[in-house]
């Protein structure tokens, strides 16, 4: 078995560095949902873990502040940890040769 030449050395990383560029435009365009209290909260997250809205049912304010706050929390993290599984997933998927970053039903391509 033959050793690569340096010019395909050259071409294999050139590959990887365009799927790589790929999957990160594409997790910019990833939008998560975390939640708490049975969905009574929501945080919407991009793939790059920028948050792009709250959602905090009425029903939650009638609880005490720092109810309200663990609860705010645990929709951040929810939602922290689903673009983790998505970085996870597309590391995975990409290193097997795969093209297409896998969504859940809380996981939605964002249409700019």
């Amino acid at each position: 078995m033959s050793q690569p030449t340096v010019e395909e050395i050259m071409a294999q990383a050139q590959r990887i560095q365009e799927e790589l560029q790929k999957a990160q435009e594409k997790l910019e365009n990833t939008e998560v949902t975390g939640e708490s209290g049975a969905g009574m909260i929501k945080v919407v997250m991009t793939g790059r873990f920028a948050v792009k809205s709250v959602s905090i049912s009425d029903d939650v304010l009638q609880n005490p502040k720092k109810v309200v706050e663990d609860l705010v929390a645990a929709a951040v993290n929810d939602a922290v940890a689903r673009v983790e599984q998505i970085n996870q997933d597309s590391v995975a998927n990409m290193m097997s040769g795969g093209e297409e970053i896998p969504l859940s039903d809380t996981i939605k391509p964002r249409l700019s």
